[in-house]
């Protein structure tokens, strides 16, 4: 028996529906793995069709097409190492989470998703049905068993392949970025490992595809737990991993390991992989934003250059009579820095046309929410007017304190198609700039250094939609709210639970009500990059009329 056997990794970033365009990168990584001498190329779960599919896979035209692809795929890596790749797959009236061994010019395995996960971002047990636990697929020398993702969170199907003679347990996956999500997975991994006492690869997908961003960080294990391969995170990469047969078994040769990023950086450069991607797989070639001189549009602002580089990132300045010099100066300051381009259009003319034709109907009523609102969406007006003119997308500049309890206006600076900071709290918000500033990173498309104003992190936030306004009029201080907000939306816990903490009952009330309220903004919010476990979107889904509230 042959005692060495190379494994090709493909940590790729597949687009949703580019049959055509992830078979060449499926058919490239087969080619480097050729060359490099592979017995298999793996790539990561449902990779040619791109993930998540959600309703698309429900389509038999398109399962049809993927079907097929996957056929013309296996017959053009006919002459070389097998190829393992995730894909759509119909058997009968069933319709699977399949990843296919291409070898020889054709299908040699279909392996179907066992254990199909059905909790926040997935829904798979609507999509797929699923299948029967397989055994292992010799290539080779080496007996590979194949458990899918969710499949390997679960001990049965490890310990079913390890029973059926595996000599190394290969997952392939669509895991996406969310906080502490890198722990839980070699958790749960290195419990498979010991349990079965065989080595596991865990091969992720990179990029991102609308509000998820898959963060790579492929890595592989040898009996015991110990790490003898880590891939970087939030970037593509093909690998080899070489594994050796001896008296124990196969295994991994320890080789390079890349280090996971502290949870700040992780969460920036799910930021920027996102809104890169959400524009590259779109085809949309450059962004623009109203720039307040706050810090929300700041960080935007800065994200926007990282991912897409200052020259495809143009900045416009809306201001009004409750505009400060302080923001004027900083918005010019902040476009400087990042050598961005920065325009001005006040409102004022078009706020006044408004209030014109709006005084018959407001006579007799006193100024309110009504007319700082006017203000907002007048500036999403113009925005939205600028990017249609230019064919630019209009990034929203919201956080996820001020979509949690409604502190935004809808058609105003909810406006857009894209927002880098919606799953980001407000005291994030504040902290992420400062690392930013302190940060130097290769993978900046921006200039390095302290890109965003201190003063603009300093200063006491501030809508400016009247005279003196502070955002602590209406809220909470961020240092309270947020807290709150991580309790009621990110943990699901009770009022009880955040009052015997001691934050004050009245208050969490307020927020909590607020927060129930808000839903119907949240539905008509631009998509964002997911960091959390609890983002605003398909991990949360609440009724917009809800009368419950929690008596505390």
């Amino acid at each position: 028996m042959a005692d060495r056997f190379r494994l090709t990794l493909a940590q790729a970033n597949p687009v949703v529906g580019d049959l055509d365009g992830n078979a060449a990168l499926a058919r490239a990584a087969w080619a480097a793995g050729r060359a490099a001498g592979a017995g298999l190329v793996a790539l990561p779960e449902m990779f040619l069709s791109g993930y998540q599919t959600q309703d698309l896979v429900l389509k038999p035209a398109f399962v049809e097409a993927a079907m097929a692809a996957a056929a013309a795929l296996a017959a053009a890596c006919a002459d070389g190492p097998a190829l393992g790749v995730g894909c759509p797959w119909r058997a009968g009236e069933r319709l699977h989470n399949a990843w296919l061994v291409l070898e020889g010019g054709r299908v040699t395995a279909r392996i179907f998703k066992h254990h199909l996960p059905n909790e926040g971002v997935f829904d798979e047990r609507r999509l797929f049905s699923p299948g029967p636990i397989a055994g292992p697929c010799r290539i080779g020398p080496i007996r590979i068993g194949i458990p899918i993702c969710e499949d390997a969170w679960h001990p049965d199907v490890a310990e079913t392949l390890a029973e059926t003679g595996a000599d190394l347990l290969l997952v392939p996956n669509g895991s996406p970025y969310s906080r502490g999500r890198i722990e839980e997975r070699m958790a749960r991994m290195v419990a498979r490992v010991v349990e079965t006492g065989l080595p596991l690869v865990y091969l992720n997908l990179a990029g991102g595809q609308d509000d998820q961003v898959f963060d790579g960080a492929s890595f592989a294990l040898n009996p015991g737990g110990a790490l003898a391969r880590q891939l970087p995170a939030f970037a593509t990469a093909t690998a080899g991993v070489d594994l050796v047969a001896g008296p124990e078994g196969w295994r991994i040769e320890p080789g390079g390991r890349a280090l996971y990023p502290e949870e700040i950086e992780a969460d920036y450069a799910a930021m920027v992989a996102g809104l890169r991607d959400y524009c590259a797989k779109s085809g949309i070639g450059g962004v623009l934003l109203g720039l307040s001189g706050g810090v929300d549009s700041a960080l935007v602002a800065t994200i926007a250059a990282d991912a897409l580089g200052p020259g495809r990132v143009r900045g416009v300045m809306l201001p009004s009579e409750f505009t400060s010099a302080a923001s004027r100066e900083d918005a010019a300051e902040l476009a400087r820095r990042l050598g961005i381009r920065l325009e001005t259009l006040p409102i004022e003319g078009p706020r006044a046309a408004v209030a014109a034709a709006l005084a018959p109907f407001f006579a007799g009523t006193a100024p309110g929410i009504a007319e700082e609102n006017i203000q907002a969406r007048l500036r999403g007006l113009l925005l939205m007017a600028l990017a249609n003119k230019s064919g630019a997308m209009l990034l929203t500049t919201g956080n996820k304190s001020e979509l949690a309890v409604g502190y935004a206006t809808i058609y105003g600076d909810m406006a857009g198609g894209y927002n880098p900071i919606k799953d980001l709290l407000k005291t994030r918000v504040f902290a992420t700039c400062r690392w930013r500033n302190a940060t130097r990173r290769d993978w900046f498309g921006g200039p390095p250094g302290t890109v965003i104003p201190d003063r603009v992190i300093d200063r006491p936030p501030s809508a400016e939609l009247r005279a003196d306004q502070r955002d602590e009029d209406s809220l909470p201080p961020y240092a309270i709210l947020d807290p709150i907000l991580e309790g009621l939306v990110e943990r699901d816990e009770a009022v009880a639970d955040l009052v015997g903490r001691g934050f004050d009952a009245a208050t969490v009330r307020r927020v909590e009500a607020l927060v129930a309220g808000a839903e119907w903004k949240r539905v008509q919010a631009a998509p964002g990059t997911r960091l959390t476990q609890r983002a605003f979107g398909p991990d949360r889904r609440y009724p917009i009329v809800n009368r419950w509230r929690d008596p505390g």
